[in-house]
């Protein structure tokens, strides 16, 4: 009863016309962001960042959600049009979307993942109700040791789960605490790493970075890029997009197990919707009599993978604001942005912020509904925003980027910080060096620091103390595994090639 009672509180937040306009308005832009190939919703989310300072905390976590969730939906419509992600997570729609399309599908297509997206999205919800509070009571007998350990953890298994070397990703996560070093020490107030710059006195801003690695390091790596195929002129009417009763069979049962899946893969650190929609695409392949299917247009290739990476957006909250510990680069930047807000996200967030907390949940639950109404009659016009060229579309978006990153402190040096970035983010995207890790290290860095030193000053500098408890035992433990497994897998690879030749 009492979480009945938590979400009726949630509701009459959420439902009220400032908190259902703020989440229109996030959900539209996040569906837009996602349609265009290679903007990203962590671009968008950090260039929405500077409007919500003027926003209640809740109805501005409720915008940067909305952005977030929202383009999961949009991010399958280049997929299955164009055969390009939208978003990384759409990289697996990709596979027998397109196909589809190119068999005079693409209606019957969009419609699926439409509906497996929402109906992954709610699978989210529930499992966020259900075992938000649970998480957080256990969370309550967290100490240093276990939250230093639990934070690792995440950290590294972000790093060694990135796309490409796990080498490269460690790389870019030391990176990222580096600059999350930078400004003044906590404990004995020393300047570090500033440079003699007195800007950077309170550290490296959050918005200007990652409006610079994720907003014009996006831009400058899309404009080097080949042009982008042009869609089909083609329209899509709801009677053609509605599937025949033997596809809406095939596309149930997937996006159910794709949706558990999604939401189990979303719920732990270091992983993402990329990754949740990738596994669900190979468990399907795997339990199919007829794997044959998969690649020349299978519905349950665009069902599971859907439903499971909008799951999986959804239950990343679960260790954020259960925990305070972001799973992925958008989540750190979530974890950030309620900070800035004065929110602590953690296990006392539930009993001292419930109206926030409730209130946001809730609108998940009203902003997927609003994404379901408007995204089938929409899907028209977001083909045609894909015919927006990309010389009139990316200056507009580096002009907003630095209006945005002014706007914060007022001060030119932190838009000089965030084309900096953006160059940097330039360069590592074009060596195959993942982008996302940096900022995961730059927002973790600072409170993994914090829980090791003060683990230290309790035991009396004691390291043992790390093992104190079977929580940061195991997640530790966990750390070794997840650093010793890329040099074992990378090892074995080059004795079999060795065999080979």
């Amino acid at each position: 009863m009492n979480v009945l009672h938590d979400l009726a509180l949630g509701f009459q937040i959420a439902l009220t016309w400032q908190a259902l306009v703020i989440c229109l308005g996030g959900v539209v832009l996040g569906t837009f962001v996602g349609v265009l190939p290679g903007i990203g919703a962590l671009a968008a989310i950090s260039l929405c960042l500077p409007l919500t300072y003027y926003m209640e905390p809740v109805h501005g976590l409720i915008l940067l959600s909305g952005i977030f969730y929202g383009a999961q939906y949009g991010s399958s419509t280049s997929s299955i049009l164009l055969n390009i992600p939208g978003t990384p997570s759409a990289a697996a729609t990709c596979l027998d979307g397109n196909p589809m399309a190119r068999q005079g599908r693409a209606g019957q297509a969009l419609f699926i993942v439409t509906l497996s997206s929402y109906f992954g999205g709610m699978v989210g919800i529930v499992l966020l109700v259900a075992f938000a509070v649970p998480l957080a009571k256990f969370a309550l007998s967290f100490g240093a040791p276990e939250y230093f350990a639990v934070m690792l953890l995440g950290l590294v298994a972000a790093a060694t789960a990135s796309p490409g070397s796990a080498v490269k990703g460690l790389a870019m996560t030391v990176l990222g605490l580096i600059f999350g070093m930078v400004g003044t020490d906590v404990t004995s107030g020393a300047y570090r790493f500033t440079l003699g710059q007195v800007e950077l006195t309170d550290g490296i801003s959050l918005v200007a970075m990652a409006m610079g690695l994720f907003g014009i390091g996006e831009v400058l790596s899309n404009l080097a890029a080949p042009d982008v195929p042009q869609p089909p002129n083609k329209g899509f009417r709801l009677r053609q997009m509605l599937p025949s009763r033997r596809e809406a069979r095939q596309a149930v049962f997937p996006a159910i197990r794709g949706s558990l899946l999604g939401s189990w893969i979303g719920a732990l650190p270091g992983t993402g919707p990329a990754i949740a929609a990738f596994v669900a695409y190979a468990a399907e392949k795997r339990i199919s009599r007829t794997p044959e299917r998969f690649g020349t247009g299978a519905v349950e290739g665009i069902a599971a993978p859907e439903a499971a990476n909008n799951a999986s957006v959804q239950a990343a909250f679960i260790p954020t604001l259960c925990i305070g510990i972001p799973g992925d680069a958008v989540m750190a930047f979530m974890l950030g942005a309620m900070i800035i807000h004065g929110i602590v996200p953690g296990p006392n967030l539930i009993s001292e912020q419930p109206e926030m907390f409730w209130g946001l949940v809730a609108s998940f639950s009203v902003g997927n509904l609003i994404l379901v109404l408007l995204t089938l009659p929409m899907i028209g016009l977001w083909v045609k925003i894909l015919n927006v060229p990309r010389h009139v579309l990316y200056p507009l978006i580096i002009f907003l980027i630095c209006v945005g990153v002014y706007s914060v402190n007022s001060n030119v040096f932190d838009v000089m910080v965030a084309v900096a970035f953006g160059i940097l983010g330039f360069v590592m995207t074009l060596f195959r060096y993942p982008v996302a890790p940096i900022l995961l290290g730059y927002i973790l860095g600072p409170l993994v620091e914090e829980n090791f030193r003060r683990t230290l000053f309790i035991s009396n500098g004691d390291f043992w103390a790390f093992l104190s408890s079977p929580v940061s035992a195991v997640c530790l433990g966990l750390v070794l595994v997840a650093l010793v497994a890329p040099v074992v897998l990378a090892v074995r690879r080059r004795l079999a090639k060795a065999g080979r030749g």
